[in-house]
C-alpha cells in the first residue's frame, strides 16, 4: 500500500484511480477490486439525497474500494465498510485515509462481522451478473460481479438479512441490474416486512462482460435476442 499516491502525485502502474461519475469521489483501486462504475454512481447519488439523522450509523456491504462508505462518512455518518476480500478491505482503508474519513473497515461475509448491530443506512452494490457457473467465484476479478445463473446469489442473502440490520427507521439502498430480477428483490424484501420500491433507473449499453454473455442471456430467457442494453435500478427499502 505504500506505493499508492494521492491525486497530487504520480500514479503507479499497479493501481487505478477510479470514479463512477460526478457523485463518486475519486478512489484507488487495486487489481481484483471492483472499479466504481455507473451502478456505483447511481447508488452514491441516492445516498447523497437520503436524509440521515444526527449521529447516523451506516453500513456498506460488498464495499470494494470503500467509495460508498466515503460518501456516507462525508454526510456525517459513522461509517462501517465490509468486504470478504482482503484486497478490497486494504483498498477501502487506504481510501478512507486519502479522504480523511473515519471509517471502520471489516473483513467478512456480508453482515458476519456485525452480527448484533443495527444501522440507520445500509448500502449494497453486490455482485449481480448472471453467470454460467452456479457457484460464486472464490478468487479473481469475476468475484466482483458473478452471482450464479440467475444473478441472485448475493441479492437473496442481502434481502434475507436486511431487516435485522436496520434500526426502526433505517433504510436499505441497493443497486442491481434488471437481468437479476428486480421484482424478485422487491418481493423478497416485502416478504420480510419491508416496504420497497425502485427510486432510480438508468439504461446503459452492455459493457465487455455483459456483451460476451449476450447470447447466453438470450438463451436463458434473461433478455430478448439481440438485446445489448440493461437497466440499472436503485431499490430503497424501509420498515413501514
Amino acid at each position: 500500500m505504500k506505493s499508492l499516491t494521492t491525486d497530487a502525485g504520480e500514479r503507479p502502474a499497479a493501481e487505478d484511480r477510479s470514479t463512477g461519475g460526478p457523485c463518486v469521489p475519486r478512489v484507488y483501486r487495486l487489481p481484483g477490486v471492483y472499479a466504481p462504475q455507473t451502478d456505483t454512481g447511481l447508488l452514491a447519488a441516492t445516498v447523497r439525497r437520503e436524509e440521515l439523522p444526527p449521529g447516523a450509523r451506516s453500513l456498506d456491504l460488498c464495499t470494494g474500494t470503500g467509495v460508498l462508505a466515503v460518501v456516507a462518512a462525508r454526510r456525517g455518518a459513522r461509517a462501517t465498510a465490509v468486504d470478504i476480500s482482503r484486497t478490497a478491505t486494504a483498498a477501502a482503508r487506504f481510501n478512507a485515509l486519502v479522504h480523511r474519513c473515519r471509517i471502520r473497515v471489516l473483513r467478512g461475509d456480508l453482515d458476519a462481522p456485525v452480527p448484533d448491530e443495527r444501522f440507520d443506512l445500509v448500502t449494497v452494490n453486490p455482485p449481480y451478473v448472471p453467470s454460467e457457473d452456479e457457484a460464486a467465484p472464490v478468487r479473481g476479478a469475476r468475484r466482483s460481479w458473478d452471482a450464479g445463473t440467475d444473478g441472485r446469489l448475493l441479492l437473496d442473502r442481502v434481502c434475507a438479512r436486511a431487516p435485522r440490520l436496520l434500526t426502526s427507521s433505517g433504510v436499505l439502498l441497493l443497486v442491481q441490474s434488471s437481468l437479476a430480477g428486480v421484482d424478485a428483490t422487491l418481493e423478497a424484501l416485502g416478504r420480510r416486512g419491508l416496504t420497497a420500491r425502485v427510486v432510480e433507473r438508468r439504461t446503459q449499453a452492455f459493457g465487455p462482460v455483459m456483451s460476451a454473455r449476450a447470447g447466453w442471456f438470450a438463451a436463458r430467457g434473461l433478455t430478448a435476442p439481440g438485446t445489448r442494453v440493461e437497466e440499472l435500478v436503485v431499490i430503497r427499502a424501509f420498515r413501514p
